[in-house]
């Protein structure tokens, strides 16, 4: 290979590695660039949720509305690059939790495995309490791992309706380390616009340069039904016929998956639609328990497997067996997502061109406000 085409190589490698790729780069950078590990980007959002006695509305926000945040963050691109989106849980406010712990209680550390975030989702019960907002956002600073990538998004999201500035740990002081780690403080005020002014909810979020938000949080999610759902639900169906579940925990996850496609057809059918069109994207992974997205992980070995932990039909099989086992389920999955995105698509301009602007509370503040803070890290959205 000609020098010049090395150059150009390496070029187009560095583009992709960073949201921020400056283009004078030397040339020996340029060819370092190409023995280089690609890095992954990441939006890492931690919920915050005021779990008290009023908040049923925000709840039910969140449980009807997850899929679609999901999928409107599926469609970010950094560059050439799709980053992971990872989701951490909290709730707070609720009697029933320790007053030790200031009424705060860790439910999910970031993670991608959203069927896990929308099964706490549906246990959520409202109780009591005393709502201490800069505690809660102290503790989710010093408990989760941020991680240490300029690049990445770092956001809490924060909703509730008493009074930013109660309890003991105040909430200038949990903003102003949260700015300095680079994270992004969003509140979401569950009520009157200026009651959240004048109880320091927008002042909580603009200490760290993030968005102040008021929603109805009981008020109804807004669904536009299409011509496509019917058909997207169907395929949902011989979607989940491509999981081959694996190890202690397989069977108990893929019963768990079928549970959230459960929950989301109980609550509505777009529900359901929303949550078949995540499980069609990038961002919908279970390589913890499922073969066909195990293999693709770096490092994974068909010698490690553990004969004893593979599904009936697989055991007795050999390596190569197995591998063109999966082979065959992967092809047949992709061949579904792909079917699936091609109708996504067409259900998006349907909506688009068949209904108003609609304003669905936690779903259009968490998603603006990602979209506002993803410009200033040159992100995009197709």
């Amino acid at each position: 290979m000609k020098k010049s085409q090395i150059i150009l190589l390496a070029l187009m490698l560095a583009l992709t590695y960073s949201c921020k790729a400056d283009t004078k780069k030397t040339d020996k950078q340029l060819l370092a660039a190409i023995e280089t590990p690609k890095k992954e980007h990441y939006i890492k959002v931690a919920l915050l949720l005021d779990t008290s006695n009023s908040m049923d509305g925000l709840i039910d926000q969140a449980k009807a509305q997850l899929w679609e945040i999901v999928n409107e963050l599926s469609y970010a691109k950094c560059r050439n690059d799709r980053p992971k989106l990872q989701i951490a849980l909290y709730e707070y406010g609720n009697d029933n939790l320790s007053s030790r712990d200031n009424y705060i209680r860790k439910i999910l550390s970031f993670t991608e495995d959203f069927d896990d975030v929308s099964k706490e989702l549906f246990s959520l019960t409202t109780n009591g309490g005393s709502e201490y907002c800069g505690a809660v956002i102290q503790e989710s600073l010093n408990k989760l791992d941020w991680g240490n990538e300029n690049d990445d998004l770092k956001m809490v999201f924060i909703a509730g309706n008493e009074p930013f500035n109660q309890g003991k740990i105040n909430y200038k002081d949990a903003a102003m380390a949260a700015k300095e780690d680079g994270i992004v403080v969003n509140t979401i005020f569950c009520g009157d616009y200026k009651h959240g002014i004048d109880s320091y909810w927008k002042d909580g979020a603009q200490l760290t340069y993030g968005d102040y938000m008021a929603i109805n949080q009981n008020q109804q999610t807004v669904y536009v039904p299409s011509p496509y759902d019917d058909v997207i639900i169907q395929l949902n169906i011989k979607l989940n016929n491509t999981y081959v579940p694996y190890g202690s925990r397989g069977e108990m996850k893929q019963a768990m998956q079928q549970e959230q496609d459960a929950n989301a057809e109980e609550y509505s059918k777009a529900n359901a639609v929303s949550r078949t069109v995540s499980k069609g994207s990038h961002l919908y992974t279970n390589s913890t328990w499922d073969l066909v997205d195990a293999e693709k992980e770096a490092g994974f070995s068909y010698d490690k497997l553990k004969k004893d932990e593979l599904p009936q039909e697989l055991k007795g099989k050999s390596n190569s067996e197995i591998k063109k086992y999966l082979e065959t389920k992967r092809n047949e999955r992709e061949a579904i997502q792909n079917e699936i995105k091609e109708l996504n698509e067409q259900r998006r301009k349907y909506i688009s061109e068949n209904s108003k602007q609609i304003d669905n509370g936690l779903e259009n503040a968490m998603v603006q406000a990602i979209k506002k803070q993803a410009e200033k890290k040159n992100y995009t959205w197709e």
